[in-house]
């Protein structure tokens, strides 16, 4: 006589809701395979997918985990935290609960893991509230345009790269060009706005890195008075892949619930590439079937889930807004490859930093080529769109005459002139990490270079004099500079009086040196 399994199930079944009735059943499983991150489960049969676990360990300790996969008689799960602890056989209870994360002001100034625990020895988090981690985001009608810009305190992002709050702007390029140092940069220029009554509190997320580094940020941040309104989020290399596959989520839970107040916020993943990873493991590690709903295909949806919910709320919603930073790390510079291609599609733009630049001292190394904001002059101040209105293509035209020039041919005085440009605006570009600068200050220089005042100067002497200018403009020009802040606009009678301003300057600057 052949034995039939599902038989067996269904008496076995039919048993537990006979005496279910009269006894409290929770759902309890059992463990029958566990390692790296995940563990299979026979038992939850009324488990639902994104839902909290709870594993009980021979030693007592109580380990959490995630339902990830439901398949006919056993529920694949991730392991948040130490998955050694566990063994076969251990009991699985189901909590009901879906996975959340910490949030509120006692987050700010903290270093933390995906859960919410701390990670930098400064006791428990006071928080009372917790937001769910995988949540849709608002919809069309719940949003409004981008309009309001975020300053980087980067000229050369500002200028011609702007980025406005509630926007996605991806930071892509290969290993060691940079790309955290805009980043970093970005979170240390937001002080500024703690001055005002707009504050922008930011959400830093280390994913797959080396502990030492993101130690080496939490300084400089703490150095630069940036870590009193950033919350990092940390799951290192060395971290399981759950907790890297959640990271992201978990600091766009957090920077939510400051948005849903009215307030804004800046929300940097650094770095995408290394969660699409520990997602591939955990895809490859509970066998999912290799079709959309498994690596490589789900990718998109891994990353299209996180990235939508940076957005501007509208005015109904309280005027909030999200801005996102995601960080993808390119292969060669190959942007056409499959991760980088998805989040360019999901993305409003994308600053692209290129190793030959980095390399040979332009820094931050940005391609203002294939560098794009989809908002563009949407994000800007009406003064920093009259100033920066051509350096863009400025730029591009000197990097084709530059390459055009080496080839040692005789140049007439117009070609000359614009290699003069743009050589002198490359070096005005350039700027020191961990120096964000304020806009109006950016707009005064871009202003100088832009009418020529920076032409006839030598390549090492356009830093002094730029800065030098600066703190003329504090001083003897502070008239002018307050009129400009008032304004935030140039008319003809403002850029007759910058002009002569800097005019006199550099009359004396140049008889001074």
């Amino acid at each position: 006589m052949k034995i039939r399994t599902d038989e067996i199930t269904n008496v076995i079944k039919q048993e537990v809701e006979r005496y279910s009735a009269e006894l409290e059943v929770s759902q309890v499983g059992q463990v029958i395979e566990v390692g790296d991150g995940i563990a299979r489960i026979y038992g939850l049969s009324e488990a639902r997918a994104g839902e909290m676990l709870e594993f009980e360990t021979e030693a007592g300790d109580k380990v959490s985990g995630q339902v990830f996969n439901l398949e006919n008689d056993l529920v694949g799960a991730v392991i948040f935290g130490d998955y050694l602890k566990i063994k076969e056989g251990d009991a699985v209870r189901s909590t009901g609960e879906l996975l959340s994360v910490p949030v509120g002001e006692g987050v700010l100034g903290r270093v933390l893991n995906p859960l919410g625990e701390p990670m930098d020895g400064k006791g428990p988090v006071q928080s009372s509230e917790t937001r769910k981690m995988d949540i849709i985001a608002p919809g069309i009608a719940d949003r409004q345009p981008v309009t309001q810009p975020m300053q980087t305190g980067l000229k050369s992002v500002d200028s011609m790269i702007p980025i406005g709050r509630g926007q996605r702007e991806l930071i892509i390029g290969d290993r060691k060009t940079g790309k955290t140092a805009v980043a970093i940069d970005t979170i240390i220029n937001q002080k500024y706005t703690h001055q005002t009554d707009e504050p922008v509190y930011c959400i830093y997320v280390a994913v797959g890195q080396k502990e030492s580094t993101v130690a080496a940020v939490v300084d400089a941040l703490t150095e630069n008075g940036a870590m009193e309104y950033t919350t990092v989020v940390c799951a290192g290399a060395a971290d399981p892949a759950p907790m890297q596959y959640i990271a992201p989520y978990a600091g766009c839970a957090m920077g939510e619930y400051f948005m849903w107040k009215g307030k804004h916020v800046l929300c940097v993943y650094d770095d995408l590439s290394k969660q699409a990873v520990a997602y591939r493991q955990l895809s490859l590690l509970l066998k999912r079937p290799p079709g959309r709903e498994a690596y490589p295909g789900d990718v998109f949806y891994l990353h299209s889930r996180l990235l939508e919910r940076a957005t501007k709320l509208s005015d109904e919603n309280g005027g909030g807004s999200l801005t996102a930073l995601p960080i993808i790390e390119t292969m060669e510079g190959d942007v056409s490859a499959y991760i980088p291609t998805n989040v360019i599609s999901i993305t409003d733009g994308q600053i692209y930093l290129e190793p030959e630049l980095f390399f040979a001292g332009v820094r931050p190394a940005i391609n203002v080529g294939i560098s794009v904001s989809r908002v563009g002059g949407n994000a800007q101040i009406k003064a920093m769109k009259q100033v920066a209105g051509s350096l863009r293509l400025d730029l591009a035209a000197f990097r084709e005459l530059e390459a055009f020039a080496q080839l040692g041919t005789d140049l007439d005085a117009a070609t000359q002139r614009q290699l003069d440009r743009g050589a002198a605006m490359v070096e005005l570009l350039k700027q020191p990490q961990y120096v964000p600068m304020d806009v109006i200050d950016q707009v005064l220089q871009i202003f100088a270079g832009s009418k020529g005042f920076l032409d006839n100067l030598s390549k090492a002497d356009v830093p002094k004099f730029a800065a030098d200018l600066l703190e003329h403009f504090k001083s003897a020009g502070s008239a002018i500079r307050e009129e400009l802040v008032a304004a935030k606009a140039i008319n003809d009678e403002l850029a007759g009086k910058l002009s002569e301003s800097i005019k006199q300057f550099k009359s004396t600057w140049k008889s001074g040196q």
